[in-house]
């Protein structure tokens, strides 16, 4: 329930937040961001028909924006392709409750966005139901409470289903295994958690790690970059050492000549 509570409010964040229009001015990356937006709120509305077709005109869009211009990594048109198929389902089975539409269908909106956003993309602002939600998880595993475990690790499973993608397109993939091969861990051993007392030092682990991976900030330096940086700043530092003990010398000599 809490689950589809904070799904609710980040939507109504959504739908606030977004400002992208598709106008002939706006850049292609741009038109693409405001189809995605605009599919969302009409899955929202139910109007799942109205999305089906903005979804095939971000598809025809994106499909020539990817033949004109190189902008795309493979990951990356890997990751959009299965979201935009999945929000394409998301609109058209019949049979699927409208709470799984609505987040396979912001689960594409966060990945387009992902991609376009340079600075504070939009799956960051999950940082605090994602966090709640783990607290709940935490809660009911050192009380020993199975079934409120249980439902709570379904809700933030759930959550975290619905960033994971747009997850994988900003954080190191390095960070992004390793959170998500630990989260997989806890939900594949799930009955230990609650059995045995070292596992659950594991959802003390994970709660460091999700906080630490909503920082994009601390992380996204590539190392190799580094190496220039620190080789680069190494001759520089040698260069004026050496400059400066030239100019010691020639002072001195010139000292003992004046003596002389």
């Amino acid at each position: 329930m809490k689950s589809k509570l904070w799904i609710v409010i980040f939507l109504c964040f959504l739908l606030l937040a977004t400002n992208a229009s598709a106008n002939d001015d706006s850049s292609p990356i741009d038109q693409l961001n405001a189809l995605s937006d605009e599919a969302l709120q009409l899955t929202k509305s139910q109007r799942y028909e109205d999305a089906k077709k903005i979804l095939e005109t971000f598809s025809d869009k994106f499909s020539s924006v990817t033949i004109k211009e190189s902008t795309f990594t493979m990951d990356e048109l890997r990751i959009v392709t299965i979201a935009h198929n999945e929000a394409v389902e998301a609109t058209t089975n019949v049979s699927m409750n409208p709470d799984e539409r609505i987040n396979r269908v912001t689960k594409f909106r966060l990945v387009i966005d992902a991609i376009s956003s340079t600075k504070h993309p939009l799956w960051t602002k999950m940082e605090e139901p994602i966090l709640a939600i783990f607290d709940d998880v935490k809660e009911a595993a050192f009380n020993g409470d199975q079934e409120a475990f249980h439902k709570s690790l379904n809700s933030f499973l759930s959550l975290y289903e619905v960033i994971n993608p747009s997850m994988k397109l900003d954080v190191s993939p390095e960070r992004f295994q390793k959170l998500d091969t630990r989260i997989n861990f806890i939900d594949h051993y799930r009955q230990d958690i609650l059995t045995q007392q070292n596992s659950m030092k594991e959802l003390l682990i994970l709660e460091t790690d999700l906080q630490s991976i909503f920082d994009l900030e601390t992380d996204e330096t590539d190392p190799s970059l580094w190496w220039v940086i620190i080789s680069t700043g190494s001759i520089i530092i040698v260069t004026l050492s050496y400059v400066g003990w030239r100019k010691y010398v020639g002072e001195k000599e010139k000292r003992k000549n004046r003596s002389r």
